[in-house]
């Protein structure tokens, strides 16, 4: 049976052991930063750049050519005040920073839900169909959170939500470089 001393004698050593490893891998020793690297190349899924396409280089997809979806995605993007009461915020081609001119859209949006008295509002980001599903989702999110971001910063008091639906529930249904335009967007839902 070995002593109380001894026990701690060792787990202090095998602590000192332990951190000098992390340490040496955090100074840039030349073996962590190689497994480190190897680590992270192992990891890297690695997505195909997203290009500009032409209109005619894109195909429609059935499902929202349909006149019955197109009726569907309409309604569900309504935005729950009179038409034209709120505006999309628009943004750039792959971009999820807020345009300058989008600053009075917001600033007017802003003025319309405080006179309207609304509680509950979400932000729906969008994207264009150009590059892929799951980076689309993840680019709408961004800009949908950088708009409620500067809401709040406009002394908005609403309960806001974001969510984003990345290319797969668009305002535009047509394949031209206008309605790409409006789908790079975040769009206002006043919640009840």
């Amino acid at each position: 049976m070995r002593k109380a001393p001894e026990i701690a004698l060792i787990g202090m050593l095998a602590t000192a052991i332990l951190s000098m490893q992390g340490c040496s891998s955090l100074t840039g020793s030349s073996s962590g930063d190689e497994q480190l690297a190897k680590q992270n190349k192992e990891e890297w899924i690695s997505e195909p750049a997203i290009k500009n396409l032409s209109p005619q280089e894109l195909r429609a997809t059935t499902s929202r050519s349909r006149p019955t979806m197109r009726a569907e995605l309409s309604a569900r993007n309504a935005t729950g005040l009179q038409q034209g009461a709120l505006m999309d915020v628009l943004f750039d081609f792959d971009r999820s920073t807020i345009r300058e001119d989008a600053l009075p859209v917001l600033e007017t949006n802003a003025r319309v839900l405080k006179s309207q008295g609304v509680t509950r509002l979400l932000l729906e980001g969008r994207a264009d169909e150009v590059g892929t599903a799951a980076y689309n989702i993840v680019l709408g999110d961004i800009r949908a959170r950088h708009v409620k971001s500067y809401l709040y910063e406009l002394g908005l008091t609403v309960d806001l939500e974001t969510t984003s639906y990345g290319e797969d529930r668009p305002l535009c249904f047509r394949q031209n470089s206008a309605c790409y335009q409006q789908n790079r967007s975040v769009h206002f839902v006043v919640k009840e």
